[in-house]
This record gives structure tokens, C-alpha cells and sequence, in this order.
């Protein structure tokens, strides 16, 4: 029997919850062991309850989901974190991801996205509605690039993209993992983009990787 993925959901909204819960719920691999009304709230029944993963709002009282979300990087890194919002702003969207989230759904998506969502992040990747990877796109191509990526550089970035670690991209290019490493942070500060997700999104929105 296939192991069913434990949510905990977090709107500071009952009406929300309640639909929420009651949608998901009708899928046979998903679990709501619990909601909370904010994010301190969610800390807490997180620590009680053990989810995999926590489906939660931005904007609430008393902890936001931001800063929820940094406290479960450090108190409960194990989690995943699925953002909900109605917010679309890109640089509101890159600020969640550099907190840690795993990804970003849009509350305008269909219910059947938002299983898909919660199922990619469970199994490790992230994911982010439509209307948020346009922000994000529009966001890589206006990064800074005053300087131009060496072809070195764009090998590096393009391994990263695609998921290679530093040691197969230092198997692959033939270099050592210090060099990787030392071209990793220059395509980093080059394109003043910190994070794994917003490497990726460049790399799509460049066409870099498929």
C-alpha cells in the first residue's frame, strides 16, 4: 500500500481550509493530519503531528508564511514548504523561494494543479503555477547582466539546471570541484540570482535546458 503524504494546511481563512480539506481529501494519497490558523500555530502542530509536507498561505497573522517558512528551514528542515497566494509579484514570489520554499501556487489554479503541486514537491522537486514561472521568467530576464557568462560559465550553469551535482559536473567538464564550485558562485554573482530555483528559471527562460 502505497504510503499516503501527510499535509498539514495553514489559512488564516476557515472557509478556505475547510475547502481545501475537503478537496483534498478526496484523493487517496494525501492525508490532512492537521490545519492551523498562522504560521506560529503551524510551527507548533507541525512539531506534534510530523508532516511531510505543509501547504501554506503568505499573508496571515501573527507569523506570516515568509517568515514561517525560514523558521521551518532551520526548526524542521525535513518539511516540505508549498506556498498558497494570491499574490503574483515577482519579487514577492523570489523572496519565498530564497526563504526556502519549495514552491509557489498561484489560488486561482485548478484543484487538480494543486494536487500535482503538492505531489512534484513531495517527490522532491518544486513547483510553480503558471502565472508565478511568468513572473519568475520575467524576473531572470531582467537579472543582472552586466557581465557576460564566460562559455565555462554557461557549461556550469546549464550541469546546474539540469540537476547535476558539483562533483558530475566536475566529471563531466573534466575539472576539479573547486573549479566547479568557484564558477558556481561567479555565475551567481554575475547574474545576482543566489538560489538553485532561480538558476533553474533563468536557464528556462534563456533556453539554456529544455
Amino acid at each position: 500500500m502505497t504510503k499516503k503524504i501527510r499535509v498539514l494546511l495553514v489559512d488564516d481563512h476557515m472557509l478556505v481550509l475547510d475547502g481545501l480539506q475537503a478537496r483534498l481529501e478526496l484523493e487517496g494519497n494525501i492525508d490532512i493530519i492537521a490545519t492551523a490558523s498562522n504560521g506560529l500555530d503551524a510551527l507548533a502542530r507541525a512539531k506534534e503531528t510530523q508532516p511531510d509536507l505543509v501547504l501554506m498561505d503568505v499573508s496571515m497573522p501573527v507569523l506570516n508564511g515568509l517568515e514561517a517558512t525560514k523558521r521551518f528551514k532551520v526548526e524542521q528542515p525535513n518539511v516540505k514548504i508549498l506556498m498558497l497566494s494570491m499574490h503574483n509579484d515577482k519579487e514577492y514570489i523570489l523572496s519565498l523561494i530564497q526563504s526556502g520554499a519549495n514552491g509557489y501556487v498561484l489560488k486561482d489554479v485548478s484543484s487538480e494543479e494543486l494536487v500535482q503541486a503538492i505531489n512534484t514537491v513531495h517527490q522532491g522537486g518544486t513547483y510553480f503555477s503558471s502565472g508565478a514561472s511568468d513572473s519568475l521568467f520575467s524576473l531572470a530576464s531582467s537579472a543582472k547582466e552586466s557581465e557576460e557568462l564566460t562559455k565555462r560559465e554557461t557549461a556550469v550553469l546549464k550541469a546546474l539546471a539540469a540537476g547535476l551535482s558539483n562533483k558530475e559536473i566536475a566529471q563531466t567538464l573534466d575539472i576539479s570541484v573547486r573549479t566547479v564550485e568557484t564558477h558556481r558562485q561567479n555565475v551567481k554573482n554575475k547574474l545576482d540570482i543566489h538560489t538553485s530555483a532561480g538558476l533553474i528559471k533563468y536557464a528556462l527562460a534563456k533556453q539554456l535546458i529544455d
